[in-house]
């Protein structure tokens, strides 16, 4: 794994978040929390790719950890979209699944580039 996995997969949860977003406002009728989930969801990936043009390692990893941030605050709106019965819980794992895999992808990336720093 790698910073181009997390850039793949931080891109594709942002599609879905979008459609989430979607779902929630056109199905749901729900016009905040599917901004707050909009907002974090999609903003993981952006991270991710301002990373790629950092302008330091100690940048870079600001960055990542900006993103890690992000994608730790999208699991909480999930999981409170899920608790409030907004979204199915077949929709919440997938989602949930996704999301778990990019935080534990870049927190190696920062682990490794902290220790790497030298």
């Amino acid at each position: 794994m790698n910073e181009n996995t997390v850039k793949t997969k931080s891109f594709k949860f942002a599609i879905r978040t979008v459609h989430l977003y979607k779902y929630l406002c056109d199905e749901k009728k729900e016009f905040v929390l599917s901004k707050k989930i909009l907002r974090s969801g999609t903003s993981i990936g952006a991270n991710v790719r301002e990373s790629q043009n950092a302008e330091s390692k100690a940048d870079f990893i600001h960055k990542l950890g900006i993103a890690q941030k992000e994608t730790d605050e999208t699991l909480y709106w999930l999981e409170l979209l899920v608790a409030t019965d907004y979204i199915e819980e077949k929709l919440f794992q997938s989602l949930n699944y996704d999301a778990e895999e990019i935080l534990k992808i870049l927190r190696s990336i920062i682990i490794s580039s902290k220790n790497n720093k030298g």
